[in-house]
């Protein structure tokens, strides 16, 4: 016998992201319906948030009446309040640049490394998320508040009729159909949606194939417990306490600690150096890794894995989209680029900031009242495409910036002055949506800005190389604000144009060369540019008093 059930909101994939817009539905009055294809806890990658993930949360938390949420948006709180829910401190971004061979070591100029910070203290600051704990803890919320959840439910088509969709699938051998007015994917690149609908566009035009190996390990050192990288300053913060990267050429290398003392680490490289290491060998190839970058080796001489490594022969992937009417992917599902710079957990929660207006101020889901009128559909028919727009800008974006940071890689100067787009673009969205909220949102890393984002593609790495039939920054427009030459003088080097281009946006202090590549959270910094922010210097320093309270 089929057992049958009818619901507003049909979300497949109980991960952070889909348990979360289940609480936000619940709260909006839909009936939510979580379907999971495996069951809790299981481990899941996407493991490090941002000060940006931090502000949405807490606005979320405020804005759809979910006060067991908000203490997820900084370590001090979570620990307070969720001690059972594993998560790890995460102070900052640091970066070391390793060459083939040979062992780090620290220079005087700081030319090798990379420190920014994300707070100024442990209470407030950013966190590591233990996926198998996060996922378990937010389901079972969506489920107190009144989701519906299904666990090792095996979907196997879906069919569209009468303005509503109905899923069919089996669990545990019980054939199950559960019709929806609305459908939403959270399980993933490459899910059920993307295969039944025949989404995939595979990867980014001119991105490099890339591949990764991971896993969890017990017993790995410190980087300030080894002598290569001891320094005669004291750091902006705890250099471990943080999204941890060894860079290399041809890829990277991210080291993520948790409180319980397993620490997450992989490699994310080109698929030449792939090929190269043997990637798809697993274990082996993990080793062929540390063989070549002898203080890497040193830090995980002790270490163990806790779990089988994952090897994916393909890391970027594309939706061709990510909406449609009464359907709709989750950025995590409509798009995945990299891990490096933490983009997919905030990516994920811009998302779910979007779909829940939608849900909420449209009648694209009408919780009991039938189907929809016919004057509702084309209003639908057009915020399915502003949503699908919207995420696949973002995800391109990304993947433009990402792609140049593997360009340059090699010239690790190259990559710090790049990074700086990111920490501006970063920095000054989480200070304006605390300043002013949401409204002064300009899409992730400033994709709905047209003027940064062709300054950008000046400025790229990549630029004026052809990589994968695509020429990188062949239109580079001429010299506007927020925008730098396309033909830069003979004296601008890229941390120049960089610094140009970022002016306008940079509220923290960064690109500043006698800062040497540490650079740390000074409020006066922010002081000094509260105009850019629309703002004066005593909203600066009063906002910077409450998050550091």
């Amino acid at each position: 016998m089929t057992v049958p059930l009818e619901t507003d909101l049909a979300i497949i994939g109980s991960g952070f992201g889909g348990s979360l817009l289940a609480m936000v539905a619940r709260r909006l009055g839909l009936q939510v319906v979580l379907l999971e294809r495996g069951t809790h806890p299981r481990f899941a990658i996407g493991e490090s948030a941002s000060p940006l993930a931090g502000v949405v949360i807490e606005q979320l938390a405020h804005r759809y009446d979910l006060p067991r949420l908000a203490p997820l948006a900084a370590y001090g709180a979570w620990r307070r309040h969720y001690p059972h829910v594993t998560c790890g401190l995460k102070r900052g971004f640091t970066y070391y640049k390793h060459q083939d061979g040979q062992r780090f070591v620290a220079r005087a100029d700081r030319r090798n490394e990379l420190l920014v910070a994300a707070s100024p203290g442990d209470e407030v600051s950013d966190t590591h998320w233990l996926r198998a704990d996060v996922d378990q803890f937010l389901m079972q919320e969506a489920v107190s508040l009144g989701a519906e959840y299904l666990d090792q439910l095996v979907l196997d088509a879906i069919v569209w009729r009468d303005a509503a969709a109905t899923l069919s699938g089996t669990r545990r051998g019980v054939p199950h159909r559960i019709r929806a007015r609305f459908v939403v994917d959270a399980s993933g690149p490459r899910g059920f949606l993307n295969r039944v609908l025949g989404l995939d566009a595979g990867g980014f035009a001119g991105y490099p194939g890339t591949q990764a190996l991971y896993s969890h390990f017990t017993g790995v050192a410190q980087c300030a417990d080894l002598p290569e990288f001891a320094t005669h300053e004291p750091p902006p913060y705890p250099v471990d306490a943080a999204a941890l990267h060894h860079v290399f050429d041809g890829g990277w290398m991210w080291v993520l600690r948790f409180d319980n003392g397993v620490t997450s680490a992989g490699v994310a490289v080109t698929d030449a150096l792939a090929a190269d290491l043997r990637l798809a060998d697993g274990e082996p190839a993990w080793h062929r890794v540390l063989a070549r970058y002898p203080t890497v080796a040193a830090q995980f001489a002790d270490a163990k894995p806790v779990r089988a490594f994952t090897w994916m022969p393909r890391l970027a992937w594309r939706a061709s989209c990510a909406a449609g009417e009464r359907w709709a992917l989750l950025p995590s599902a409509a798009a995945f680029v990299d891990p490096l710079f933490s983009t997919g957990i905030p990516l994920t929660l811009l998302g779910i900031e979007r779909l829940a207006c939608l849900f909420g101020g449209t009648e694209v889901v009408r919780a009991r009242s039938g189907p929809p009128r016919e004057a509702d559909k084309p209003r639908a028919a057009f915020e399915a495409a502003a949503f699908s727009a919207a995420t696949l800008r973002e995800a391109d974006h990304v993947a433009r910036f990402i792609a140049g940071c593997y360009t340059a890689f090699p010239q690790f100067e190259d990559f710090t002055a790049w990074s700086m787009f990111y920490f501006a673009a970063a920095s000054f969205s989480e200070m304006s949506r605390r300043l002013h909220g949401e409204a002064w949102s300009r899409g992730f890393l400033f994709a709905e800005d047209d003027r940064l984002v062709r300054a950008m593609a000046a400025c790229s790495p990549m630029a004026g190389t052809t990589v994968g039939g695509v020429v990188v920054g062949a239109e580079a427009p001429p010299y506007a604000p927020l925008c730098v030459p396309s033909k830069a003088p003979p004296y601008w080097n890229l941390a120049d144009q960089v610094a140009a281009a970022i002016d306008p946006i940079n509220v923290a202090g960064l690109a500043d060369r006698a800062k040497r590549n540490w650079y740390g959270v000074d409020a006066e910094d922010t002081v000094r540019a509260a105009h850019k922010l629309n703002a004066d210097g005593d909203a600066i320093r009063r906002l910077f008093a409450v998050t550091n309270s």
